[in-house]
């Protein structure tokens, strides 16, 4: 089996939400496999819900999914704090041309989505993975009005609920992830 590590930090549940769809999205692509992991929180006593993310997980996996609340514009300090500690990983050139994915939550849908989005690309840019985002040829793009954007699957508003857009496009992205991961592994 392919396996596509869905990875994530969510403080209130809503990017847990998304990331859940995106590996319903990877799990309906066949011969691939969603593993969910998370990274620790600084400051939070409550236990994680998935795993906690090793290196190895990003060795072993044949495309990575990642994805953040905004927090002022940039990705969650526990979400780049990992990042930071990757060096080694980066300095063997373990992740170069894995396709590569983000997404995001935020309380308000003009609350820095894009930005965050972008910013959790730097790293995966850095280690040479295959970045891509949702195209307009995904027909929900066009008629979501609380997250969605080419840049990766969001969410916006405080519910504990995505809408249909948000799970639908959060669903695509996991199943174009998985193609493309399978596409490179038969070259």
């Amino acid at each position: 089996m392919t396996q596509i590590l869905v990875l994530y930090f969510s403080r209130h549940g809503k990017t847990r939400l998304l990331a859940r769809q995106i590996a319903r999205g990877v799990e309906t692509v066949e011969n691939c496999e969603a593993k969910l992991v998370t990274v620790a929180s600084f400051d939070d006593d409550t236990a994680p819900k998935d795993p906690i993310i090793s290196k190895q997980d990003l060795s072993d996996c044949a495309g990575l999914a990642m994805g953040s609340p905004v927090w002022f514009g940039n990705m969650a300090a526990p979400l780049k704090h990992f990042w930071d500690q990757t060096s080694d990983i980066w300095v063997k050139g373990t992740l170069i041309d894995k396709p590569a994915c983000v997404f995001t939550s935020s309380s308000s849908l003009h609350g820095g989505q894009e930005t965050n989005l972008q910013s959790m690309m730097l790293p995966l840019f850095h280690h040479g993975m295959l970045v891509m985002g949702i195209p307009y040829s995904e027909p929900a793009l066009h008629g979501t009005q609380s997250g969605g954007t080419p840049y990766g699957a969001s969410a916006a508003g405080d519910s504990q609920q995505l809408t249909p857009h948000e799970s639908e496009l959060a669903q695509r992205q996991g199943v174009r992830l998985a193609q493309v991961a399978l596409r490179l592994q038969d070259r």
